[in-house]
């Protein structure tokens, strides 16, 4: 990842007059004089593989604007901004799982709804051409180019009485976020410290109760694994508010181990997913979708991390001088636009034509659970010794692509099984 500042900075970068802030050898996203130390801007933008940070849950603001723990307008605008992102993120997340319902799920409905499609959906939310109400919008009319088969799906989920029962829940889980993002706004401009934390602590617990809506484990079992991704998002982006509220009262330590916590619920709530897909329908949906959560949400919870580590870790001199910069950077973040088809998409179609179900899968899986990589790779290791393939040594398979490792494990897996058993897999 490489951090992108205003143009007057990334100059004085380059000659020498500042230099980026890193920690542990970790960039942050913030530059010094390297003269006098003063703290002089924060990066207005991030690149992933040579493309413009575009998060599906997570905010931007958080590492671009680096909330630090203390107060100001600016990290006051900062904030409110990261908050309502997250706001519009959810309402289009879960407003999608009236297309998904409950149970199974047509392939034309993922498809109306895919990375993509909810990419553009919470860009016509945020330039306010789709409204959200109760947590939903009118999906007949956000996708009424999508055709007859789609509006009809719309209405047969809305009549299932099993949809209706998750429905009311989410209705109430997205208006205490809603009322909890209101609370907070007026909560932290108190001036009295004592009525500002009891206000906060209100709020949180606010968000916590919305949280347990959405990661209901009763209603999770019955939902598919498409359904499971959008509610568990929906989770991911309520933790972020949660963080939100203990770093405005500068609990560094607890910011820093709920976003520990955080990576740790992603990347295990991604496998359990990922385990729970049953059909190459459903793969089509959620590896370009979790593909952009492991490349870019998780990068910035890993960033906003490092960014409170390295807060954590000043001196009160530092910590003061950081407390006294302003930074009024009036150039914007560079981000890609909704109608861009997104390069995880390209990348799927590319690897879905030279794979089968099952490999896919587990190339998924490796994103998200590294050591499973690794067994792949010794068991292949292991099966080319025993046959004679000489070049599938390990220190070679470990700089072969997921997709080689993923079809070398199969490729020696179904060779010694029966021809219906190979082929009943691969058709999968």
């Amino acid at each position: 990842m490489i951090f992108q500042f205003p143009s007057l900075i990334e100059t004085g970068i380059q000659a020498g007059k500042y230099a980026q802030v890193w920690s542990n050898g970790v960039p942050l996203s913030i530059a010094r004089d390297t003269a006098t130390g003063r703290f002089v801007s924060h990066a207005i933008g991030l690149t992933v593989n040579n493309s413009p940070l575009s998060p599906l849950v997570a905010a931007p603001n958080f590492i671009m604007t680096g909330l630090q723990m203390y107060q100001n307008q600016q990290n006051f605008t900062a904030l409110m901004g990261s908050l309502q992102t997250l706001q519009n993120s959810l309402g289009v997340l879960q407003a999608t799982t009236a297309l998904i319902g409950v149970g199974t799920v047509a392939g034309v409905a993922l498809t109306a709804v895919n990375l993509h499609q909810t990419l553009k959906l919470r860009k016509e939310v945020e330039q306010m051409r789709l409204e959200v109400k109760n947590g939903f919008i009118d999906l007949k009319q956000a996708l009424k180019d999508q055709g007859a088969e789609i509006r009809q799906l719309i209405e047969q989920i809305a009549e299932d009485i099993k949809f209706a029962q998750h429905r009311t829940v989410l209705v109430r889980a997205y208006g205490l976020f809603v009322q909890a993002i209101n609370r907070l706004r007026s909560a932290i401009q108190l001036q009295d410290t004592s009525r500002r934390n009891a206000e906060i602590d209100a709020t949180r617990g606010m968000l916590f109760e919305a949280l347990a809506d959405y990661t209901n484990p009763h209603l999770l079992e019955e939902i598919c694994a498409a359904g499971q991704l959008r509610r568990l998002e929906c989770s991911w982006a309520i933790e972020q508010a949660i963080v939100t509220t203990y770093q405005v009262q500068n609990e560094v330590s607890v910011v820093s181990d709920r976003l520990k916590q955080l990576q740790d619920k992603i990347c295990e709530d991604a496998h359990t997913i990922i385990d729970r897909c049953e059909s190459p329908d459903e793969l089509d949906f959620l590896f370009p979708e979790l593909t952009r959560i492991h490349n870019h949400d998780l990068l910035i919870i890993e960033s906003w991390h490092n960014h409170v580590s390295w807060v954590k870790s000043l001196s009160p001199s530092e910590l003061k001088l950081l407390n006294s910069s302003g930074f009024n950077n009036s150039e914007t973040i560079q981000t890609i636009t909704a109608s861009e088809v997104p390069p995880e998409q390209l990348i799927y179609e590319s690897i879905a034509k030279k794979s089968h179900f099952h490999s896919l899968r587990d190339q998924l899986s490796f994103m998200f659970e590294p050591e499973l990589r690794r067994k792949y790779e010794f068991y292949v290791s292991q099966q080319a010794t025993n046959s004679g393939y000489r070049i599938l040594v390990p220190s070679n398979l470990q700089q072969a692509s997921d997709l080689t490792v993923a079809n070398l494990y199969y490729y020696f897996k179904l060779r010694d099984e029966s021809p219906k058993e190979v082929e009943n897999v691969m058709c999968q």
